[in-house]
């Protein structure tokens, strides 16, 4: 199971929310490329970033932070937030991106996942926060009434890399990830499945990496904050 550490981006600055909400972020630093290059030298395989602005607005918006990061690491880096059109998707992975994650354009116009995901074999990543159990799109501020295995599902034959599930309200909230809706999840679908969303302890970590389903984790405030220790982190996950 691989871990990814988290870099939230809001207005250039490495940040997390609690439960998605913008005003309830706590800054962490205000240069996220040389935080991606700690998470490079401690050995991390890959960095999660979000456009914390942009799942908002539509559009990128940090796409000055995000190049910097590209330009400072080796390791591969997935990126989501108001990403909803080709030449975006197209745009991001000309400049060294490793995968793009699809959220809200996944719920609202699916046809466009599927054809990035051709045009961009392994590159393509289909985001999923719910609440109780329903999706929920534009920055987590819309709740649908579409349930988070029926999204999944409808991207089996799509060629999509991977899925990314987060349960919004465990995300900052140094609570553990929902463990159960998240295997579950990767049982119901053959798409790998990465956790996100209040993974705060190496026993999140154990619990995650031994359900035998789940194929990687996404951690940023517990990391930050020192609760959860990266080396020690790695080397279990490795094990």
């Amino acid at each position: 199971m691989i871990l990814y550490p988290a870099i939230d981006l809001k207005d250039g600055q490495c940040v997390r929310l609690l439960h998605g909400e913008m005003d309830k972020a706590t800054v962490f630093g205000d240069d996220p490329a040389a935080q991606a290059a700690k998470f490079e030298a401690a050995g991390c395989e890959w960095v999660h970033l979000v456009d914390l602005n942009g799942a908002f607005a539509g559009a990128p918006v940090n796409a000055a932070a995000v190049e910097a990061i590209l330009a400072r690491i080796t390791v591969p880096a997935q990126l989501g937030g108001g990403i909803r059109d080709m030449a975006t998707i197209a745009g991001w992975i000309e400049k060294g991106l490793s995968r793009v994650i699809l959220g809200t354009v996944a719920v609202e116009n699916p046809d466009l996942v599927r054809q990035a995901a051709r045009e961009f074999p392994g590159k393509v990543a289909v985001g999923i926060d719910a609440r109780n159990g329903r999706v929920a799109t534009k920055g987590w501020a819309e709740e649908t009434d579409v349930m988070v295995t029926d999204l999944a599902k409808s991207f089996e034959d799509a060629g999509v890399s991977a899925i990314i599930y987060t349960d919004i309200m465990r995300d900052g909230a140094m609570t553990g990830p929902n463990i159960e809706a998240t295997e579950a999840l990767a049982r119901a679908v053959s798409i790998p499945v990465i956790a996100s969303g209040g993974v705060s302890s190496l026993p999140d970590l154990i619990a995650l990496r031994d359900t035998g389903v789940i194929a990687g984790a996404i951690s940023g405030r517990a990391i930050y904050d020192g609760a959860l220790d990266l080396t020690q982190a790695l080397a279990a996950l490795k094990t």
